[in-house]
């Protein structure tokens, strides 16, 4: 049996068998020759086998981030083709909300409409969207706290998105977006995709009827919740949707501190009332959007 190279052993043997100015050479010989007979493939960790068998059992979630990428490929494999790809925002939201507020409301929304579909993965939410110009500042810019990009680059933002699951193989990609300045580029980019791919690539839906603050504004007067506007970029949806998602984003134990737990006239408190009628409206606007989903993929 060969002796280990750092042996004294395997040491002497090379310095006498070796004249000193091949000593180098001799030892690098002795290396490879002591460690061939265990010499094991290692895997390359940037591309592992894609037919690798996962190790262990998949979580149960319906948001891409949350999976690893064994996860996503069998649960495409079980027929999860279709992704979400929702945009949010990075804003001033008034004096009670967090800059956050479309992401932490599209938390909700997107994994109750994934779950409504059944056959859907939700993408990470693009929180990074059109807030207004640079130079001069306009719209939300004019606040701290606010991330803005152009409208070109949000559009190339989206291209980029949707050619990245194009490549990795979902049927299915829905534009849903919960801010009102996020829509036209949606739409845009929807539209040059399909055109461009045509029936060789995904379908690139995008659908408009997430985005209705209007409706739901109606329903809740008829379900008896009328507002008084307060010139805040904040109401009672809004609210009750973060509420039912996550507290603090709304500062609720503050605003209840300082008597201030209320919004557009309608009292916010106790909290699980109001947090309840955030989970109602979220499945509201699920259903709608999977049904307005499902239209257009039957045209």
């Amino acid at each position: 049996m060969t002796a280990p190279i750092d042996s004294p052993v395997s040491r002497a043997s090379v310095t006498a068998i070796f004249p000193a100015w091949t000593r180098r050479m001799a030892i690098g010989l002795v290396v490879l020759a002591t460690t061939a007979g265990a010499y094991q493939v290692v895997p390359d960790p940037v591309n592992p086998n894609p037919q690798g068998k996962r190790p262990i059992e998949a979580v149960e979630s319906v948001f891409l981030e949350d999976l690893t990428w064994m996860e996503v490929r069998d649960a495409m494999a079980a027929g999860k083709r279709t992704i979400l790809v929702a945009t949010g925002g990075v804003e001033q939201n008034g004096p009670y909300l967090a800059t956050g507020k479309h992401n932490i409301i599209l938390r909700g929304t997107t994994e109750a409409i994934a779950r409504q579909l059944g056959n859907a993965l939700v993408a990470p939410i693009v929180a990074f969207v059109p807030e207004g110009d640079f130079d001069p500042p306009s719209l939300h810019m004019k606040y701290p706290g606010t991330i803005s990009l152009t409208e070109e680059t949000y559009r190339a933002l989206l291209k980029d998105i949707c050619r990245s699951f194009q490549v990795t193989g979902f049927e299915t990609i829905v534009l849903l977006g919960d801010s009102g300045g996020n829509q036209d580029g949606m739409k845009a980019v929807a539209e040059e995709l399909t055109s461009l791919w045509g029936n060789k690539g995904p379908r690139v839906l995008y659908i408009p009827e997430y985005w209705d603050y209007p409706g739901l504004e109606r329903w809740l007067a008829d379900n008896g919740i009328v507002q008084t506007p307060e010139g805040l970029h904040d109401d009672f949806a809004i609210t009750s949707q973060m509420l039912a998602v996550d507290p603090q984003s709304v500062r609720a134990a503050e605003r209840q501190k300082a008597g201030l737990f209320k919004i557009n006239g309608v009292d916010l408190a106790p909290v699980a009332k109001t947090a309840e009628w955030g989970r109602r409206i979220i499945q509201r606007r699920a259903t709608q959007t999977v049904d307005a989903i499902r239209k257009a993929l039957a045209k």
